[in-house]
């Protein structure tokens, strides 16, 4: 008898489990503003791990790059007004700052504001990294995570390319390693 009681009460209990499940879910994210998911990535100094943000607010881009595995980190973040900061830009560990020029600030606020963006995204073209020890360029922008690495035959994105290259171009970041 328990033996036949047992399927019966097993899909209630799923279902049970299921809602609970989805309503915790949901319960933690009312009235939260939106933020950037941050994602675990491995390879940090020490064996920690590091916590990158998928995404900026608007006008925002972040440009992190590495050359192969083991290389150092170097970070770029600009704000919508241009200012910009490079952390270990030149694998010494020594901060940079400065402002880009107003039309290059202007340049940059049209690529971000292109919704061609949005279809350069990793998610979107299902990235994956093909090269080892390139360098690899990842763009944190609102539109989300838009990587590219520095090896033959791959072919930059039309905007997210753009970006790279002025922000290479305009700070002390490098497109080559």
């Amino acid at each position: 008898m328990l033996a036949r009681a047992h399927p019966r009460l097993l899909v209630p209990l799923l279902a049970v489990v299921l809602v609970g499940a989805l309503t915790g879910c949901s319960l933690f994210e009312q009235g939260k503003p939106s933020t950037p998911v941050a994602q675990p990535t491995a390879g940090a100094p020490g064996g920690s791990q590091l916590e990158i943000p998928t995404t900026v607010a608007a006008g925002q881009v972040s440009l992190l790059q590495r050359l192969g595995e083991d290389g150092p980190m170097r970070t770029l973040s600009v704000e919508r007004n241009g200012a910009w900061q490079c952390v270990d830009c030149a694998g010494d560990g020594v901060t940079s700052r400065g402002t880009l020029a107003p039309e290059l600030t202007e340049r940059l606020q049209v690529l971000l504001a292109n919704p061609l963006l949005a279809d350069e995204t990793d998610q979107t073209r299902r990235y994956r990294t093909t090269c080892i020890d390139a360098l690899t360029s990842s763009l944190i922008t609102s539109a989300g995570l838009i990587t590219s690495q520095d090896c033959p035959g791959e072919e930059l994105t039309p905007v997210a390319g753009e970006i790279l290259l002025l922000l290479t171009q305009a700070t002390p970041a490098e497109v080559k390693g």
